[in-house]
């Protein structure tokens, strides 16, 4: 019977209660916000350490070992190791850990998913310091460690093997079955190997895996050779067997095809692995605004001013666009007898670092007017919360 490692024996008692796991880009559940799941992603350590910008977030699956290590539990395989945050009993021996993996330099300190832990004797970095680069400090809060399934047989192994256990398959010979994928039309890997110009993807179950030296070619039920597309789904419901030797560099695997092994196949039944239950963190307040210059009702502006506005948290940049406005009051034009109010013609820029919106007018304001600039509803800080609609009013000076 195999003894499980708690979480009292390694002395992380203290560590703060973990839920499940967000599916990616979740990053707030709770009220009034949804998630939309995203597949779980098998990886490897080799691959979540090259590409910690790309994993950042996901939902993933690797087999490694667990063990203690003298600043906390790690997980490890024959090329790398990484932290490891679970409460629960890993078992020992080689696992299966499902979680989702964080790279803490591209979160800020106020993210809400890091307010539940101790950071210092959670993920050993110093919080009042100076914040960790992308890539300096990485973990996998996990949801589930359990005993990894036996080792495939090393002839046809289902590519979720591996991509799970490559050092068991490198340099083998190998007869791969999966889902025509193109020139990863559907983003399942974070690069390309590079080998040949018809490099290509298969997928299968929740793991995909590139093809070099092969070009795409198979013969349809009359015999006729047809070639696939590289850059378009439309043939992205075939289901490929493709013989080759598997290789591994810069976090990439692959399988280097041997000519005329590729051949029509029919899909495994291959289980994916099940999503667990998300981690659900208290929202975060809302984005509001703190700051601006010019200050409400503020008169005498100079006709070449900018606008400042400073928020109290971060916003997604992309929907800015469309939700900004300014004008002219139009009650002012008609005491002038104008028949249109002119606009006010600007271009934006925000600022991540000092959470800093600047509007810059094309051209100088009208003088002795008084200019409306408004946040529209639709603009969401970076944890999907809503800026509440705001407004700003000032009046121009002469000059």
């Amino acid at each position: 019977m195999k003894k499980g490692l708690g979480a009292r024996d390694w002395g992380l008692a203290e560590l703060p209660k973990i839920f499940a796991v967000f599916a990616v880009f979740a990053f707030i559940v709770g009220s009034g916000v949804n998630a939309q799941p995203v597949t779980r992603r098998a990886a490897n350590l080799a691959a979540l350490l090259a590409y910690p910008g790309f994993y950042h977030g996901r939902p993933v699956v690797i087999v490694g070992k667990v063990a203690l290590a003298q600043d906390g539990i790690k997980v490890s395989d024959d090329t790398a190791s990484i932290r490891l945050v679970f409460k629960g009993n890993a078992p020992d021996g080689v696992d299966e850990i499902r979680g989702e993996f964080w790279d803490i330099g591209r979160m800020k300190p106020d993210e809400p998913r890091l307010s539940g832990y101790d950071l210092r004797s959670t993920f050993h970095f110093d919080p009042d310091g100076a914040w960790p680069r992308p890539g300096e400090v990485t973990a996998i809060v996990a949801t589930a460690v359990t005993p990894a399934p036996p080792p495939a047989p090393a002839a046809t192994p289902p590519i979720r093997a591996v991509v799970l256990n490559p050092s068991r398959y490198l340099e083998q010979k190998v007869t791969i079955t999966g889902q025509y994928s193109g020139r990863n039309l559907m983003g399942d890997l974070p690069d390309a190997p590079n080998k040949s110009r018809y490099d290509f993807v298969l997928r299968s179950a929740d793991a995909a895996i590139w093809v070099s030296n092969m070009r795409p070619k198979i013969r349809d039920t009359n015999g006729k050779e047809f070639e696939l597309a590289l850059d378009s789904r439309i043939d992205s419901s075939r289901w490929l067997q493709v013989r080759g030797t598997i290789q591994q560099a810069r976090g990439l695997l692959w399988l280097d095809a041997e000519a005329g092994s590729l051949a029509v196949a029919k899909p495994p039944a291959e289980p994916v692995a099940t999503e667990d239950e998300t981690i659900r963190v208290p929202a975060a307040p809302p984005p509001t605004v703190v700051f601006s210059a010019p200050t409400e009702d503020e008169t005498d502006v100079s006709l070449t001013t900018s606008v400042r506005i400073q928020f109290t948290r971060d916003l997604d940049t992309r929907t800015l666009r469309g939700h900004i406005r300014t004008r002219y009051l139009e009650a002012q034009s008609v005491e002038r007898g104008e028949p249109t109010t002119p606009p006010a013609e600007f271009t934006f820029q925000y600022s991540a670092a000092s959470r800093v919106l600047e509007l810059k007018f094309t051209k100088p304001l009208e003088r002795f007017r008084t200019l409306k600039v408004e946040l529209l509803e639709g603009i969401l800080g970076t944890d999907g919360q809503p800026l509440k609609p705001w407004t700003l009013t000032f009046a121009l000076g002469g000059s």
